[in-house]
């Protein structure tokens, strides 16, 4: 039986591996949902909707009666906590009360969220981080939007999950939390200046124990816990199941780029890369590179707030693996594999 997926935030690096494994799995119609919309493939359609506006989310998601699954992993940043709970509260809400009412059919919506519930954001928090941890004060949009989704299944027949990855590793562009593309640009300008491969995290941040989550590994996660009835209406941490220190990993990626390691060097990356447009463009113009315009290619505002972390930052995925998903990724491959897509998309030299 074909099944109906409502992907939102197709053109984000979880919902574009999500979209790309729900399409090998061939049993599903796929329907992308984002602001600028996407180019129908295969078993794919994508609306362009404003998901801010409830009457445009109403107007554009009305045909979608026959949806059975709903996979939210829409994201607006802001400048402060407290702002981000209005715009991204509002999203889901808006587009669950545009098809939850209308999809008979409804099984399961899936709420990614992140190491955010455990405080993972405000400073060193308990690790390892488990599903059963106490709340942290208030705000946290991520808890707001559970709390609807708790409220709204009471009675009903579907079942929700909130999912729980840690910094999420793939290919994606113009998508403001790609960790990979951040070492990957800052990697090929320091060999195109000819300057050793730096770690510009805060002191600490060099030695701390953290780890990754790849995104197919995510996706195929996310759709095991959506079709399996035993993971309904709970909260599951996703992980690679390995755990590193940048001071061991940082060395390995300046090999995969041919650089030395020089030591580390505390500076921020948002500001130190503000005027590397100039240096992008030539490089592109010299390597031959795809097109990508220099906005797009990287945030160094996330990444530097994931080399800010000079505590331990991982979480207990046990849970998951007892509900019966099993896999996991060696994070060392999973960094040299994205780094080698980037190369074979020519996105970096």
């Amino acid at each position: 039986m074909t099944k109906k997926a409502v992907v939102v935030g197709a053109n984000g690096i979880i919902g574009g591996n999500l979209i790309t494994h729900l399409v090998e799995l061939g049993d599903w119609e796929i329907v992308g949902l984002s602001r600028r919309g996407g180019e129908a493939v295969s078993k794919v359609s994508h609306i362009a909707v404003d998901l801010l506006d409830a009457a445009d989310a109403r107007d554009k998601l009305a045909h979608l009666t026959d949806a059975t699954h709903i996979f939210y992993a829409a994201y607006q940043d802001r400048p402060t906590w407290a702002e981000l709970v209005p715009p991204n509260l509002a999203m889901l809400v808006n587009v669950i009360n545009a098809i939850e009412s209308i999809a008979p059919g409804l099984e399961h919506i899936s709420l990614m969220q992140g190491y955010k519930v455990y405080g993972a954001h405000l400073g060193p928090f308990k690790t390892p981080a488990r599903e059963t941890d106490a709340s942290h004060m208030p705000p946290e949009f991520n808890i707001d939007q559970q709390d609807f989704l708790e409220a709204l299944q009471k009675g009903k027949s579907w079942t929700w999950s909130a999912l729980r990855p840690s910094v999420v590793v793939g290919f994606a562009l113009g998508n403001p939390m790609n960790l990979a593309s951040v070492i990957a640009v800052y990697a090929s300008m320091s060999k195109e200046l000819g300057i050793p491969l730096r770690f510009p995290g805060k002191p600490g941040a060099y030695d701390s124990l953290l780890e990754m989550t790849d995104a197919g590994l995510l996706a195929r996660a996310t759709v095991f816990i959506a079709t399996n009835p035993q993971c309904g209406n709970q909260a599951f941490n996703i992980n690679n199941g390995d755990l590193f220190r940048w001071s061991e990993m940082w060395p390995k990626i300046a090999k995969f780029f041919e650089l030395e390691v020089a030591p580390p060097l505390p500076m921020s990356l948002n500001t130190i890369m503000a005027d590397k447009e100039t240096l992008w463009n030539r490089m592109v113009e010299k390597h031959g590179l795809a097109d990508t315009p220099y906005g797009d290619v990287s945030s160094w505002a996330f990444g530097d707030a994931v080399f800010g972390w000079n505590y331990d930052f991982f979480a207990d995925g046990t849970k998951l693996r007892r509900a019966g998903f099993h896999e996991y990724v060696d994070t060392e491959e999973m960094f040299l594999r994205v780094f080698s897509d980037l190369k074979a998309r020519r996105i970096i030299p």
